[in-house]
């Protein structure tokens, strides 16, 4: 975590001191947290390979295009950086709706709606944790769009690496459903979603621990395979 000076300007808050302060009295968890990141997730990539290889022949065969879905997003200190992600819907998609998923959105291929279940489609990001662009656990990263609506006390999600998962992630791991078939999914996950998801990343700043985070990836397990 960088000094407090080298944050961006509109970073240097009240709101965002109080979760600066707590994070920098746990530098142990810290580096016990990259580096974990970086040897799990290059083990798992080796591993995983032949499956990573064999859902890229899936995705292409069932809807021609590219395998991968690179979007830039936001992590840490607001840096942009390009998201790996498997491609789940149709060439142009973001052109031809919402940023945020509906549940039965019709832009999702037949193999999308799969890798989606399964969070499957997840699995490229073991790149951006080997880079540091993500960690395992940390707040999703999102659009620039959005994070433009942040308040001050939002912003302090951005002192750490965008995550994988999050207890955030649990708790609305059905959020196309929550958004339904609203005439505004975008207005809707701003005004509604995104706030309560905060609630939950804000949490995990204040009693951020490694062990912690070690325990928000099995429960991240148990609910994919439940």
């Amino acid at each position: 975590m960088c000094k407090w000076d080298d944050l961006p300007e509109h970073m240097r808050c009240d709101e965002v001191k109080e979760y600066y302060d707590i994070l920098s009295s746990r530098k142990g968890s810290l580096i016990a947290k990259r580096l974990f990141d970086f040897v799990v997730s290059l083990l798992m990539t080796i591993v995983i390979s032949p499956i990573l290889l064999i859902l890229i022949i899936l995705i292409k065969v069932d809807d021609p295009g590219p395998a991968f879905f690179r979007q830039v997003r936001v992590t840490t200190n607001g840096r942009e950086f390009r998201i790996f992600k498997f491609r789940t819907m149709v060439i142009n998609a973001e052109k031809l709706g919402a940023q945020v998923t509906q549940e039965n959105d019709p832009r999702v291929t037949k193999i999308g709606h799969k890798l989606r279940k399964y969070r499957l489609d997840e699995l490229p990001q073991l790149l951006n944790v080997i880079t540091g662009d993500m960690s395992f656990v940390g707040t999703r990263p999102e659009v620039p769009r959005y994070v433009a609506c942040y308040s001050k006390e939002m912003l302090a999600t951005l002192l750490l690496p965008a995550g994988v998962t999050s207890e955030a992630s649990i708790t609305y791991k059905d959020e196309n459903e929550l958004i339904g078939s609203a005439k505004n999914p975008d207005e809707v996950y701003v005004d509604k979603v995104l706030p309560e998801k905060m609630k939950y990343n804000l949490d995990a700043l204040r009693n951020f621990s490694f062990l912690g985070e070690i325990k928000t990836m099995l429960k991240t397990v148990g609910a994919v395979i439940k």
